[in-house]
């Protein structure tokens, strides 16, 4: 498997970053239109982290983490490492030793469809991470790949300086050229909501606030006492 490393690919502006990093990947997904998630299937190693960042992309062979080493140098200030293989694998690909390296260039985290390991050191050492499987199972490094290149995960194309958000609910990716317009939408989808959580404090219900019961009514669902329900009587 030959490779590229490409070494200056366009990147979000990191104060659009930065911004996307105050909302939730739930809220951004929904701003988005409901796209750019990944698969529920890559979760996070610790609980309650929220990171933004532009990612840095990684092509390799599964079982293999060569170009993991070869990416640590393309990586600054205000990056994600996005790593996935060219068919599945869980080894553990990824751990300490690359998060102390990559800590030290201002990364944020990782996102990974294969495995990581060391997961108790990279908690205590905060360096957050999100995986399809935890593995103690070592690799090689011994095939060429690629780093900076468009990446499918889940059917999601990544592309190099888009840019990823990942909480406790997943991952989602936003397109670089979109990462201002996201921004605004994902303000305004904020402000909605916390319309909405007024009313409901107040206690309006989400049937009459959101128009649903003529909803029910148009699919046919009916309200009956309990006893036209099950032909009792009292």
């Amino acid at each position: 498997m030959s490779g590229v490393i490409v070494t200056d690919p366009p990147k979000a502006e990191l104060k659009d970053v930065d911004a996307l990093a105050g909302f939730g990947v739930a809220t951004v997904g929904e701003a988005l239109g409901r796209t750019g998630l990944l698969s529920q299937e890559i979760r996070p190693i610790q609980q309650g982290v929220r990171v933004a960042g532009t990612a840095v992309t990684v092509l390799s062979w599964p079982g293999d983490n060569l170009m993991i080493h070869a990416a640590v140098e393309q990586c600054g200030e205000g990056d994600i490492l996005v790593v996935t293989t060219t068919s599945p694998s869980t080894d553990g690909m990824f751990g300490e030793l690359f998060a102390t390296a990559l800590q030290r260039r201002g990364v944020r985290g990782v996102i990974t469809n294969a495995g990581i390991r060391d997961t108790q050191e990279l908690r205590d050492m905060g360096f957050a991470a999100w995986s399809r499987a935890v593995s103690s199972q070592g690799t090689v490094k011994a095939t060429g790949g690629s780093v900076n290149v468009p990446i499918a995960i889940d059917g999601q194309v990544i592309r190099p300086g888009d840019v990823i958000l990942a909480d406790d609910d997943g991952v989602v990716v936003v397109p670089r050229e979109r990462a201002r317009a996201t921004v605004a939408a994902s303000e305004a989808r904020e402000a909605k909501e916390a319309r909405s959580r007024a009313a409901f404090l107040d206690g309006e219900l989400g049937l009459d606030r959101y128009g649903l019961r003529e909803t029910l009514k148009r699919l046919g669902v009916e309200y009956k006492t309990y006893d036209a329900y099950t032909g009792e009587s009292s």
